[in-house]
């Protein structure tokens, strides 16, 4: 069958697809769904505070800019130029190590008068984006963790060297402030989504903290949209070390509400075992599944083989994953007739 004509509806746009998360897992995930809808809006934690994005968020007060750079690159349709310009990083000098995307929309946000989202608009308009690139909030959050013998750290940064430390599990993360207000475009998007993906990214980073943003999780909890969780491929070093993927399950629940989504897409692909002893020394193993204990959380696996191997590293691939996803689309939605979207069966 024609890939077009599965996938994409009457008007050519294709179905309504929300991705909630941060990191690179997000970004990559964009790149292969961008080729079949139109109709995509990536919604992005604002709770980074390293890198790059840490030194212009204390330096000038803005909102952390990388993972949305992230996703608006993976977005973008530009000359090869433009996206070489926005991934260069400057080698010395007082802005060794960051990048021009950052610079380019930390402006942005100056010329917007401080409004992140502002900026992110713009450089979605420059950069002729597929879709929408949304920060989850405007309002400057930090994040912190409490570990399961007590111990609490403040800042994103700070959790993996604590948790390597304090050498215990993450018992809850938390925003401070606690609950912001979400972006009413955020919560419009999820409100009107066909399709609603959490993941992949790293679990208390990157997929948690938007849950935590007020009314997020109850509005995807509202949506009749098809809602996937996309388990990692990996366990990730100094933050799920020992997680099975009802583990990951578990947590998203307990820090948003039960049954959050009913389906979560699992990797089916082989990984050789000298990239498997590579991750075994930095105390990373392929994510085990628990088709038991996810089933009495209420979630379905669905494996498909949707990673590869790059450079000795395990990434999801963006066109198989895309493909995987837009295939449990077309099985488990139907569109209703008249009103142009879709309801999960």
């Amino acid at each position: 069958m024609n890939e077009t004509t599965l996938y994409r509806g009457p008007s050519g746009k294709g179905p309504k697809i929300v991705a909630i998360g941060g990191g690179t897992g997000l970004s990559t995930m964009l790149r292969g769904l961008k080729r079949h809808t139109n109709n995509l809006t990536a919604i992005v934690t604002v709770a980074d505070d390293g890198g790059g994005s840490g030194v212009l968020r204390q330096e000038l007060g803005m909102l952390p800019p990388g993972d949305v750079r992230n996703c608006l690159e993976a977005l973008a349709n530009v000359e090869p130029l433009m996206g070489e310009l926005l991934h260069y990083r400057f080698t010395e000098g007082s802005l060794k190590g960051q990048s021009f995307g950052n610079l380019f929309l930390a402006a942005l946000n100056g010329i917007s008068g401080g409004s992140f989202d502002q900026a992110v608009s713009r450089m979605s308009q420059v950069l002729a984006i597929t879709g929408r690139v949304i920060p989850v909030t405007n309002t400057n959050v930090q994040l912190e963790a409490e570990f399961e013998n007590g111990t609490r750290v403040l800042g994103e940064s700070k959790i993996f060297y604590c948790k390597k430390r304090e050498n215990c599990r993450i018992r809850q993360v938390r925003l401070l402030p606690e609950y912001p207000a979400a972006l009413a475009p955020a919560l419009e998007a999820i409100r009107e989504a066909d399709m609603i993906l959490l993941g992949p990214g790293s679990l208390y980073t990157s997929i948690i903290p938007n849950l935590l943003v007020e009314g997020v999780a109850q509005a995807i909890a509202d949506s009749d949209a098809l809602k996937i969780y996309i388990a990692n491929v990996m366990t990730q070093e100094g933050e799920t070390e020992g997680y099975t993927n009802a583990d990951h399950i578990r947590a998203i629940f307990q820090h948003s509400l039960p049954g959050l989504f009913r389906l979560c897409l699992v990797n089916a692909s082989t990984i050789p075992a000298e990239v498997l002893g590579s991750y075994a020394r930095e105390g990373a193993e392929p994510l085990r599944f628990d088709k038991a204990r996810c089933a009495e959380l209420g979630v379905e696996l669905v494996s498909r083989p949707v990673s590869v191997v790059r450079d000795g590293l395990v990434r999801h691939d963006p066109e198989l994953l895309a493909a995987a996803l837009l295939e449990l689309h077309a099985q488990r939605s139907v569109r209703i007739a008249g009103l142009g979207r879709y309801r999960t069966e």
